[in-house]
């Protein structure tokens, strides 16, 4: 079973080559898109130009800055107490699927409305289709156990006339499925995406939180209710299911096998190394043809996703010829 994909040359710790986020914040581009993010711009000890990454309001700004300069999005915001995504290590994930499409494509990247992505869990935020329509032009089904989030990304969407046919939000009525009652019978799918929730209770989430706090914000009193919900807690279906992120992937695994036929690459993922190990097992138990585990770093945190499909070599590039080669 293969399991790597060759990482790009070079250095270790770098975000994609194609990733526009792979230099420090120019934090005088960002308040010429954004003037609001100016009050919370600072010279940090080594004199740079910085936010207080523990400031909700900050990093909310940062990022309504960046979509604003790099993606033309001129509207996003989230509910309080969401969680508000790391831009640059998000668009890594959508740069790496970029390749693994372009693996079954002679090396290149296949852009434009042909290419669909079924984003798991897209949350009030909707970030990937916004990263993956505004870089590649592709377009995206979203579903969400959670209506508020249905209802803020839809929002977003319909504020941005970039996005327009983007994104088509769906309501998951079921917590215990992944693609059933999401994927419909006439449907296909170049990739699918998702940051799964990877705790295994409230207390495991709460207690994830509290170390964001202290790593970042260096705050004596990190128990305060208040401030961790307005900086990290996120919500439930954001951070933990039963069973935690191991098996949430199982289920998506045992799933993915009832649709086959109906999508190329299935994505997710994998926040703990060590449950690769279980989740290997589980795909080789669904007879997955080929299996491929991405690795990303940024600085010194190292993260992955793992992709599997069900079509053998000739499948695949019969699947490129009947759709993406279309006319």
């Amino acid at each position: 079973m293969d399991t790597k994909l060759p990482r790009h040359s070079g250095k270790k710790g770098t975000l994609h080559p194609r990733n526009p986020h792979s230099q420090s914040y120019d934090f005088e581009q960002l308040c010429t898109a954004l003037p609001e993010l100016e009050i919370y711009v600072h010279l940090s000890k080594s004199g740079r130009k910085s936010i207080d990454f523990s400031n909700p309001d900050a990093v909310k700004a940062l990022n309504q800055a960046l979509l604003k300069a790099f993606y033309q999005v001129r509207y996003w915001d989230i509910p309080q107490g969401y969680l508000c995504p790391p831009i640059p290590g998000r668009a890594d994930y959508i740069h790496y699927i970029a390749d693994l499409l372009s693996s079954s494509n002679s090396g290149s990247v296949p852009v434009g409305k042909k290419i669909t992505g079924l984003d798991i869990g897209t949350g009030a935020n909707c970030i990937y289709p916004i990263l993956g329509s505004q870089s590649y032009g592709w377009r995206f089904i979203g579903s969400d156990v959670d209506p508020v989030s249905i209802a803020s990304a839809e929002q977003i969407v319909k504020a941005n006339p970039v996005l327009k046919g983007a994104l088509n939000c769906r309501q998951q009525n079921n917590a215990k499925h992944v693609f059933n009652g999401i994927i419909r019978p006439e449907e296909r799918f170049d990739f699918t995406l998702c940051n799964p929730p990877f705790h295994s209770s409230q207390q495991e989430a709460n207690k994830g939180s509290r170390r964001k706090v202290r790593n970042l914000s260096r705050a004596k009193n990190v128990n305060e209710p208040e401030k961790l919900s307005l900086n990290f807690a996120g919500q439930g279906a954001e951070l933990w299911c039963e069973g935690g992120e191991r098996a949430f992937v199982r289920m998506m695994i045992m799933e993915s096998q009832n649709f086959a036929d109906q999508c190329l690459w299935f994505t997710c993922l994998v926040s703990k190394k060590e449950n690769l190990a279980p989740i290997y097992k589980t795909l080789k138990q669904v007879r997955a043809k080929k299996v491929k585990t991405i690795e990303m770093s940024q600085g010194q945190k190292v993260s992955r996703f793992v992709a599997w499909t069900f079509h053998n070599e000739a499948e695949r590039l019969q699947w490129i010829q009947q759709y993406w080669n279309r006319p």
